[in-house]
């Protein structure tokens, strides 16, 4: 009877905890693509975000990185992740499928620009009408300061961009941007002025091999959006946890760490002049 009453119970127990699984399967993960623009190998913070989100959402969070802006755009039109931290040229294109759900607060303002950066050899250089049939680094055709922008100037001008340059190339990230400049493959580039920044105050070794000739006006800083598929207590819980993370003294030393001093809600009606640029374009 003892051998008996021990398989039943065990049986029993077993049909419990399937039950229970089943009951409460694991929580679904909330998925967040990154660009190349951000936090762009640096696994050790992305990881420590990923603990801070999980912690306070209750909920498994994966961070989704991607070499180039057209694919994280694709994996949010194609509803593969929940929330994108993206560029304003991706924003503008994307109006119909995502939702603007935070800023970031660079400095004292939601706002960032385009720097021109030459070689620090490269004592006249002024704007980049004067890199007219030079090597011209663009970061992605997807990038509102990478790309955009100096096309937009160029264009401003008078002249075509399509042939202003003896010889164009992407190196599909602001950093590596930066690097082709600094290594001298490059006589230009235009860049992410957080990008570059952020790399100065960390790597003034590489940032000190460049010069910014020219600065852009302010533009809106790139947003985090949420796919149009999700729901409003998700959204709001997210972005509950982004704005909250200045109340805090771990979310501060997150900040600390992203270069960044907070996050508000923001406005479409920051990335209105982007919108216009494309707009000279042709586009969306």
């Amino acid at each position: 009877m003892s051998k008996l009453f021990k398989q039943v119970f065990c049986a029993i127990c077993l049909a419990a905890l399937c039950a229970t699984g089943m009951a409460n399967p694991p929580a679904r993960p909330i998925r967040f693509a990154m660009t190349p623009a951000f936090l762009h190998d640096q696994h050790a913070l992305l990881a420590q975000w990923r603990v801070y989100l999980e912690t306070r959402l209750k909920q498994p969070v994966e961070f989704v990185q991607r070499d180039r802006y057209r694919d994280t755009m694709d994996l949010l039109q194609q509803q593969k992740v929940e929330f994108a931290w993206i560029c304003d040229y991706p924003f503008i294109m994307l109006k119909n499928d995502v939702r603007l759900m935070s800023v970031a607060i660079n400095g004292s303002s939601p706002t960032y620009r385009s720097y021109l950066i030459v070689p620090a050899r490269d004592a006249t250089t002024r704007s980049v009408m004067d890199l007219k049939d030079g090597v011209f680094a663009y970061a992605d055709p997807y990038s509102n300061t990478g790309y955009l922008v100096p096309r937009y100037e160029i264009k401003r001008q008078g002249a075509d961009p399509a042939t202003f340059f003896k010889r164009t190339f992407f190196t599909w990230s602001h950093r590596k941007a930066i690097d082709a400049v600094a290594a001298g493959l490059a006589q230009g580039a235009a860049v992410d002025s957080f990008v570059w920044d952020s790399l100065a105050k960390v790597r003034p070794d590489i940032t000190g091999k460049t010069r910014i000739a020219w600065q852009s006006e302010d533009y809106g800083f790139p947003p985090i959006v949420a796919q149009n598929q999700v729901s409003g207590a998700d959204f709001k819980r997210m972005q509950a946890v982004l704005l909250g993370m200045t109340t805090e003294p771990e979310g501060r030393a997150l900040l600390a760490r992203l270069n960044l001093n907070g996050f508000i809600a923001g406005s479409p009606k920051l990335y209105d002049s982007v919108s216009d640029m494309m707009t000279a374009f042709g586009e969306p």
